[in-house]
């Protein structure tokens, strides 16, 4: 594994723990990670649509307002430009906690970080793997029938990268100075798929019709990338291929705050249909938007019995089961920064955190969402220093990556592969730390 790692890394920087094999799912479980690119496929869809109603007149517009907070004119208008009114996102990514009734999708993120390493974890196991293969019939009942079940196989995240641009004849990767720690495994996924890919500093404008565009940059950082101007103005004149589309609403996380809202309910269930709307329910831990209006005398905020958001700052620690985050345009919307475990913070942080979220509601509205505690699991890694394997108990994160390909009703999304990060059990928030232990997942 170790020799396997390219010269320049896959994360600028950053480290963690190698597995000595991958983290094993149940069969259900697989199963159902197979079939959620369907489900979060067409609940994009749907946002897709409710903010375009909801502009129209013919939804909510608190919807539209919502989404349109903090934002600048000119992604506005790019946002409901005619011509990219169809576009929802190519990669759909899930965060997905490991709890003892399944699993619970914490947030979608269209601009994920982790392609590449995803990619270069599953290609490697595979390859490893194949090397150390047992020869003998008797040796080979167990091991390499678990060989052949890695999620995605040893190819299945390059395949699905390159199929989202279709046949376009070359791919420029624009990695921005503040996505730069992710430079590294763009850089190998662009070597692994040969000359057609090429990564791209935020310079970069030679672009030719017929182009794809991959935007590894979030939009709130647009200022500071020189070139995502022109990148959008090709797009909304379609002589480009853009991909994630510029369009804000995608990288919010008040998107799962209008799934749960009740007066969204029946669009919910007519764009999803009864199935997919309940097991969105079903799997998304409730969520509201800290909208700080005033509610007349005699409501309440739903589930909280709360009839204003001060009053979180009044609950006792026990029941801050509560997670509260910047929902998006924000240099601390990813990542673990911007979140906050009620349970976790004192009286007081946690009542300076309530203050931040009702203050920048205009500019930067947070989200409150129920906390899903992850259950532990059994995981190791290997330690080089001492040179050998280290049990651990963890929490699992797991992150299936999900590539649209195929354009209008065509369109499918495929699972290219599953990256589990497992944290030692005292981290609450579980993120890409150095003690976590990075491995493709399998059955």
């Amino acid at each position: 594994m170790r020799k396997q790692m390219p010269a320049e890394g896959l994360f600028a920087g950053h480290e963690w723990r190698v597995s000595p094999a991958p983290f094993k799912l149940d069969e259900k479980l697989a199963k159902e990670l197979d079939s959620l690119g369907r489900v979060l496929l067409q609940f994009y869809r749907a946002v897709n649509l409710l903010y375009r109603k909801s502009v129209e007149g013919k939804q909510p517009e608190w919807v539209a307002r919502w989404l349109e907070l903090g934002k600048p004119p000119e992604l506005i208008e790019l946002q409901r430009a005619v011509t990219l009114k169809s576009e929802t996102p190519r990669v759909i990514r899930p965060d997905l906690l490991l709890t003892e009734n399944g699993f619970s999708v914490t947030e979608l993120d269209s601009v994920p970080g982790g392609i590449g390493v995803t990619a270069w974890l599953n290609q490697t196991y595979s390859n490893v793997r194949r090397a150390s293969r047992p020869t003998s019939v008797e040796e080979t009942t167990t091991e390499s029938d678990t060989h052949s079940t890695l999620l995605g196989g040893a190819s299945g995240m390059l395949q699905g990268f390159a199929s989202i641009f279709g046949d376009a004849p070359r791919v420029h990767i624009i990695v921005s100075e503040e996505a730069a720690t992710y430079r590294p495994e763009m850089e190998w996924i662009a070597k692994q798929l040969g000359p057609r890919f090429t990564v791209r500093d935020a310079q970069f404008t030679d672009f030719a019709d017929g182009d794809a565009v991959y935007r590894f940059f979030e939009l709130f950082d647009v200022a500071n990338v020189p070139n995502a101007k022109r990148i959008f103005e090709l797009a909304a004149e379609k002589r480009i291929r853009l991909t994630p589309t510029p369009k804000p609403i995608f990288e919010e996380k008040m998107l799962f705050a209008l799934l749960w809202n009740r007066h969204l309910q029946g669009f919910w269930r007519q764009e999803l249909g009864d199935s997919f709307f309940q097991r969105m329910l079903r799997l998304t831990p409730y969520t509201w938007l800290v909208d700080p209006s005033p509610l007349p005398p005699h409501a309440a905020i739903p589930e909280l019995g709360l009839t204003d958001w001060q009053h979180l700052k009044l609950l006792s620690q026990k029941e801050r089961d509560l997670i509260l985050k910047v929902s998006g345009f924000s240099a601390h919307a990813w990542g673990a920064r911007g979140v906050y475990l009620g349970s976790d913070l004192s009286h007081a942080d946690w009542s300076g955190a309530v203050d931040k979220a009702i203050a920048e509601f205009t500019q930067s509205p947070y989200v409150l969402q129920r906390y899903h505690h992850p259950k532990l699991v059994e995981a190791q890694w290997f330690d080089f220093a001492r040179n050998e394997v280290v049990p651990m108990k963890g929490r699992a994160r797991l992150c299936p990556y999900y590539f649209v390909a195929g354009d209008g009703d065509a369109a499918r999304a495929q699972l290219g592969g599953v990256l589990a990060t497992i944290c030692p059990p005292d981290k609450k928030i579980i993120h890409g730390m150095t003690e976590a232990i990075f491995a493709p997942c399998s059955i």
